[in-house]
């Protein structure tokens, strides 16, 4: 390797820590990422499974790290023909009624097991729920039975204060009962690119003693504003727009009137607050629970958008039902980061034990 390259290795080990582990030799050069350190792991293409997979928002951020998915798991039919629309695989149906031995061998296991038990907007039944709220103990399950070597689970905030904070106490040891060394942080996708206050608790768990860092914020300047997701609207469906009378009241109901675009949210008081970006999309919420400009609903296209989802995500169920699946949903540009992160923990990992001859 000739000076130059070892020069501008060494500058950019200064001023990026999450690369101070990669001390190599070989070199690769990205667009936009300046001179990257390259080496073969067995992180370089890992399996996962994707449990509660929704519409695969969480296997997009894996995927994007190099992940495969080798199974897939949701009970929602239409859920379930979005997801083989969009991934070429039909999700196998309720995990409760799969064997763990019917599972491929993975490396990590991902789930955004259901969150109405636990939501504040929902019956806040958490584990006395007669379904859901026992799913969790399906992960268990098949954490105990497979022993992958890492995984990321997430659920609504209100998880970490469910009944005191009883809940998610008992999620957390009983993880770290199978082994795990469980970290646990509320991200927040406006924070990771998208336009939309949408705060989940994520868990990462991993079995040997990994050092995992959660990601940061990106910079504001690289995050998209709500006019960046809106689509022209001489393209669109005309049933979006509501009625003047309920364009009427909700201007009654606001303060001041800001600069458009913006998005009014109408909270169970029947409040009206407007927004340079969207509240948290919800599956069960009303129809005119977010309106763009007061004016009209969000487009199937834009509720995706929000959630950041790539354009080419194939919509092919009706508006109710896109609306609840973007709803039950996650940000993907938060499972992204926190993708990145897992896999640069667990290079380094790896790499600190081949130096050492571990």
């Amino acid at each position: 390797m000739d000076k130059s390259a070892v020069a501008e290795y060494n500058n950019l080990k200064q001023t990026a820590q999450q690369l101070t582990l990669f001390d190599l030799v070989s070199f690769k050069y990205e667009k936009e990422k300046n001179i990257v350190p390259v080496r073969t792991s067995v992180w370089d293409d890992f399996k996962f499974i994707d449990l509660f997979a929704g519409i695969g928002g969480i296997r997009l951020g894996f995927e994007h790290v190099g992940g495969q998915c080798v199974f897939s798991s949701e009970w929602d039919e239409q859920a379930a023909k979005t997801y083989e629309a969009n991934f070429g695989e039909r999700p196998a149906g309720d995990i409760t009624k799969i064997a763990s031995d019917n599972i491929p061998d993975f490396d990590m296991l991902l789930g955004g097991f259901p969150c109405q038990p636990f939501s504040i907007i929902g019956d806040k039944a958490g584990f006395n729920h007669e379904t859901q709220g026992t799913l969790f103990f399906e992960i268990e399950r098949i954490l105990c039975d497979k022993r992958p070597k890492a995984f990321m689970l997430e659920n609504v905030r209100n998880l970490t204060v469910h009944d005191g904070g009883k809940t998610f106490n008992v999620i957390i040891n009983h993880l770290k009962a199978l082994g795990y060394n469980v970290y646990s942080k509320v991200l927040n996708a406006l924070d990771f690119g998208v336009p939309q206050k949408r705060e989940r608790i994520i868990i990462c768990g991993f079995i040997d003693d990994v050092n995992f860092t959660f990601p940061c914020p990106v910079p504001k300047q690289e995050r998209l504003s709500i006019a960046d997701i809106l689509e022209n609207e001489n393209d669109l469906d005309a049933a979006l727009w509501v009625r003047d009378n309920i364009k009427q009241s909700r201007f009654e109901r606001m303060k001041t009137i800001p600069t458009r675009p913006y998005i009014t949210h109408e909270n169970v008081g029947g409040m009206v607050t407007p927004h340079y970006y969207s509240c948290a999309l919800r599956a069960g919420a009303s129809s005119n629970y977010i309106l763009v400009n007061n004016e009209r609903r969000p487009s199937a296209r834009e509720m995706l958008r929000l959630q950041g989802f790539p354009d080419t995500f194939k919509v092919v169920v009706p508006y109710s039902g896109i609306k609840k699946q973007t709803g039950n949903s996650v940000a993907v540009p938060v499972i992204k980061a926190v993708a990145e992160k897992m896999l640069i923990a667990l290079k380094n990992y790896e790499w600190e034990n081949a130096k050492n001859g571990r």
